[in-house]
């Protein structure tokens, strides 16, 4: 029998009989691993892609919290956060909120910071506010915006409670759960 250890896409076989002689030294560590080593040093393939899982949830406000974020445009708005933030590079899980906040749950591309994703998406979907005349008021974002990340097995969790925002704040205000 064959024992097979791997490490990227270098292998090293050992036989049974000579296995069982050498796992109790510590020169065996010491081997096998300065084999493997030597074996990767000819091994020169490129990594294929970043592999990342990174969910952020977003969450920020007009100007002096105000309720400005009308359901008549509501949508409109959240279809273009998310045209910026594919456009970013980032996935979009889920978008929602009230009329005086919004949440953003995303799986976060790594070479981009939360605070240039925020201010892209602040400063880009003011101007389509402001040029497609959504609010009949001065609009503008707050310059704060709380984030939280969360795990894989949160996505479902996170997912629901943004888009059932307007339930939840039946219940509970924005500055009791913040």
């Amino acid at each position: 029998h064959l024992f097979r250890l791997r490490r990227s896409h270098a292998f090293v076989e050992l036989n049974r009989k000579h296995f069982s002689r050498l796992r109790r030294s510590r020169a065996f560590v010491s081997r096998i691993c300065n084999h493997i080593n030597q074996s990767l040093v000819s091994i020169h393939a490129p990594m294929a892609d970043v592999f990342s899982q990174i969910y952020i949830h977003i969450v920020f406000s007009p100007k002096h919290r105000e309720a400005l974020i009308q359901p008549e445009w509501e949508d409109r708005l959240h279809r273009y956060i998310t045209g910026i933030v594919q456009d970013k590079g980032h996935k979009m899980l889920a978008i929602g909120g009230m009329p005086d906040h919004i949440h953003i749950f995303i799986g976060q591309k790594p070479a981009e910071a939360i605070s240039d994703l925020v201010r892209e998406v602040k400063k880009r979907s003011n101007d389509f506010i402001k040029t497609e005349h959504l609010s009949p008021f001065a609009f503008d974002w707050q310059n704060g915006y709380g984030v939280f990340s969360h795990s894989r097995t949160q996505i479902d969790a996170v997912c629901k409670y943004i888009i059932n925002q307007k339930e939840h704040h039946r219940r509970n205000t924005f500055r009791e759960e913040f």
